[in-house]
């Protein structure tokens, strides 16, 4: 009885953070209250004394505040940056009028820039650039598409571009120098595919457009902070091949870094109190970690009451092949978010089953970070294009899933045939 009542809940609120662009409910909050329910459950699930159940909690908090406190350093530095719009000056390599040209070259800085930001933040900058160089709507919209594929594919290939991929480096999943090598082709596979079959709906130029330069201006020092702060994370793998330390603390160091650095050059003017760490504090999307949080937390709860080992008993007997296993968690990410679609993975499948780098691991960064790019609400990034550009669901579907999900299988296939080679 309490299995049940505990799948239900997860399954109910699983529906309602999926359809959290129709009822307008907050995300972090659905996935809070599933989370404290589920650990209510099990508490008073006789079959488990009290201790043991704490003893878990304390356990799986533990891990859980690793990915916590890395998230809020690194999008702490990133809104740095965003203040400061160092982001800027990235547009000024970016004024083409050949239609094909731009989307291409947007697409290419999207994938790297998204390796190093998270895929949500580097959406967001390229699209708010986009929207000062291009004026002709359905052909920025077809731009816009490939940037959601592009940043999905960036984020999927490095250990900080995407959180599914983070939490699997974080848990030991995947290893710095590994999670690099094995998954850049297989991403830049994706992306290539996606952007040439989207490149052909794309003739001629653009009307010439006059960008003025003070829309592009940045704030004082802001090349410099933009700079400190892309540094500060791509240093955060380095910091952990080096000291063996967790990665969270490499991206406190580098927050801790940037801090001092804007408080010293903003700190005798007061004009510039906005850009100073106390105030874009206030900026940080908290509710994003807090559904991290709530989302984590719940599957813990599940593993805990030995569903998900259940579960991961019931695809081996029917779903033997780990890359179907994979793919299937790719497609579902299509349809819902892939961050407890990972969290899940890594409760079924322990590290003494399948050990650092293993392919299934690999596999599954791959496709969850990919797969949610054959919806508009399959993955954060596709989800804050529609609210800015108003995209329509169907019409995503009428010009982006098609390449989208044609990147997704060159991409995965690339991968399965790098298996074979090595």
């Amino acid at each position: 009885m309490h299995a049940i009542l505990m799948i239900l809940i997860f399954v109910v609120g699983y529906f309602f953070i999926t359809i959290e662009h129709y009822t307008k409910i907050n995300k972090a909050t659905v996935a809070i209250l599933m989370a404290i329910l589920c650990w209510i459950i099990q508490f008073a699930n006789a079959a488990w004394s009290f201790d043991i159940n704490m003893s878990q909690l304390e356990h799986h908090l533990a891990d859980i505040s690793q990915v916590i406190f890395f998230l809020l350093g690194a999008l702490t530095i990133v809104e740095i940056i965003n203040q400061h719009k160092g982001f800027q000056f990235i547009a000024k390599c970016i004024t083409f009028r050949s239609k094909r040209k731009m989307l291409w070259v947007i697409s290419l800085l999207t994938f790297f820039l998204s390796s190093i930001l998270d895929n949500l933040t580097t959406t967001v900058v390229m699209v708010s650039l986009l929207r000062k160089l291009v004026d002709e709507n359905q052909d920025r919209l077809l731009i816009g598409g490939a940037i959601v594929i592009a940043a999905n594919a960036g984020g999927a290939w490095t250990p900080i571009g995407d959180v599914t991929t983070t939490m699997l480096w974080i848990g030991g999943q995947l290893s710095t120098l590994a999670v690099i090598k094995n998954l850049f082709i297989p991403s830049i596979v994706c992306l290539v595919v996606s952007v040439g079959m989207l490149s052909l709906a794309l003739k001629g130029n653009f009307a010439e457009k006059y960008v003025h330069m003070d829309d592009l201006k940045v704030e004082p020092r802001g090349k410099l902070i933009f700079f400190l702060g892309v540094g500060a994370l791509i240093f955060v793998p380095i910091f952990k091949l080096l000291t063996g330390l967790p990665p969270f603390m490499g991206i406190l160091l580098g927050l801790s870094v940037l801090w001092i650095v804007t408080d010293i050059v903003h700190s005798h003017d007061e004009q510039r109190q906005h850009l100073r760490v106390p105030n874009i504090m206030t900026k940080v999307d908290l509710s994003g970690i807090l559904f991290f949080l709530g989302i984590l937390l719940s599957v813990n709860a599940l593993y805990t009451a030995g569903l998900l080992g259940k579960l991961a008993v019931w695809l081996n007997e029917n779903m033997a092949n780990l890359a179907v296993i994979s793919f299937v968690i790719g497609l579902a990410s299509a349809v819902v978010d892939n961050v407890p679609l990972v969290a899940a993975s890594m409760g079924m499948y322990g590290l003494d089953q399948y050990p650092t780098d293993h392919d299934f691991w690999n596999m599954v960064a791959f496709c969850a970070g990919t797969g949610g790019s054959i919806l508009i609400v399959g993955s954060a990034a596709g989800v804050v294009f529609m609210g800015m550009e108003k995209v329509d669901f169907l019409w995503y579907v009428r010009r982006i899933s098609f390449p989208a999900l044609a990147g997704y299988i060159a991409g995965f296939i690339a991968y399965c045939f790098g298996c074979l080679l090595m």
